[in-house]
């Protein structure tokens, strides 16, 4: 097990404000002003504006992000199985205490606020995974330690899928892939492991999806068999998408948004709303923005001088691209509809936490790539 560095080593590392990525930082605070900015457009012709709300989730994301940097990852290392456990055990609690909404049991109100634990049992299944297989002295995985490292990532999955919420779920999948194989995989058990995959999947769908959630993937396939019921959705969002051009109706102006055509819009469906105001050039600025963020994240876990470190930053990384990847092509009707939101973009306040906890732990290990070492 390894220990958390002495406080007296610690402050160089957070004092030294030129070893942070500025690329990562600023990036993401682009990204959050965008998503304020296109919430209150969203929401505007709603009964709630949701601006205020956004923003200050933004501004406490902000501060968290400050707390994580400034806290040594290896003391989140450290701490990481009773982490991982309270995460378990909040999924747990939302199964018998929690809230519906959106159709999935994924709400607890604390203190009349909701939260979804579910977001937090992201973070912290990364960090017991990370420390975990940086444990192991292998240069390649056994079956054994794969099968360890799947009963880590099984265990949220699992209760998320109760909720029901399998977007969620599945978010696990290319944070635990990019891990394993980082910590060494053989391609033989990346067969195996694709036959595991299809043989749940064929699982989960005779017997853990509801009937709605088969609907949306016929939906999918064919969106104009019901384009009034469950293909409303991708229809009006693709509509949204296209009528954007090249440059957009105006900040406030797109029809599908402002006349409520739209269901989602503030949520799941913020990027149909970005590119029917600013088109297809600020669909491309928005991407690149997320580009140099996951560019610069990779970057960092390319500097890490640890193993534990480069795991974490590659399960991290892994969980907030397979985000915007599926968001944003769910908004196109290139894949099923889930509860898949925009990192930094959609509204919400456990998610906006998450991914500046997130940015927080990467500054984190960047800056003590030497004190560290």
């Amino acid at each position: 097990m390894t220990t958390a560095i002495p406080i007296s080593e610690e402050r160089p590392a957070f004092r030294n404000l030129s070893g942070i990525d500025w690329a990562l930082v600023l990036s993401a605070l682009l990204l959050a002003a965008i998503g304020v900015a296109t919430v209150h457009s969203a929401s505007a012709e709603m009964p709630i504006d949701y601006l205020p709300r956004q923003a200050l989730w933004v501004g406490l994301g902000i501060l968290l992000m400050a707390l994580a940097g400034a806290v040594n990852y290896r003391t989140l290392v450290d701490l990481a199985l009773p982490i991982y456990l309270m995460g378990l055990g909040l999924l747990v609690l939302v199964l018998v205490a929690g809230r519906v909404g959106g159709g999935a049991r994924s709400w607890l109100d604390v203190g009349g606020v909701g939260a979804q634990p579910g977001e937090l049992a992201k973070l912290t299944t990364a960090l017991f995974l990370a420390r975990y297989l940086a444990g192991v002295n292998k240069r390649h995985l056994g079956v054994k330690e794969l099968a360890v490292a799947a009963l880590i990532v099984a265990a949220p999955m699992v209760l998320l899928a109760l909720q029901p919420d399998l977007g969620s779920a599945a978010m696990f999948v290319p944070m635990v892939a990019g891990m394993v194989a980082v910590a060494g995989l053989r391609w033989r058990y990346v067969a195996i492991a694709a036959l595991i995959v299809a043989a749940a999947g064929a699982g989960v769908w005779l017997f853990g999806m509801q009937d709605y959630q088969r609907q949306r993937v016929f939906t999918f396939l064919n969106p104009e068999s019901d384009p009034l019921g469950a293909g409303y959705q991708v229809q009006q969002s693709k509509i949204a998408v296209g009528s954007g051009e090249l440059a957009g109706k105006g900040y406030m102006q797109g029809t599908q948004s402002q006349l409520r055509f739209l269901p989602a819009r503030h949520t799941d469906f913020i990027f149909a709303v970005l590119a029917e105001e600013w088109g297809f050039l600020g669909s491309i600025a928005v991407l690149g923005l997320y580009a140099i963020l996951l560019i610069n994240a990779l970057r960092i876990g390319m500097r890490a001088r640890e193993r534990v470190a480069v795991l974490l930053v590659v399960g991290l990384v892994g969980l907030v691209a397979f985000h915007v990847l599926y968001n944003t092509a769910m908004v196109v009707g290139l894949v099923p509809i889930t509860g898949i939101p925009l990192p930094f973009l959609s509204y919400g306040g456990s998610f906006t936490l998450l991914n500046f906890a997130i940015v927080g732990i990467l500054v984190g290990v960047d800056v003590r790539r030497y004190v560290n070492a």
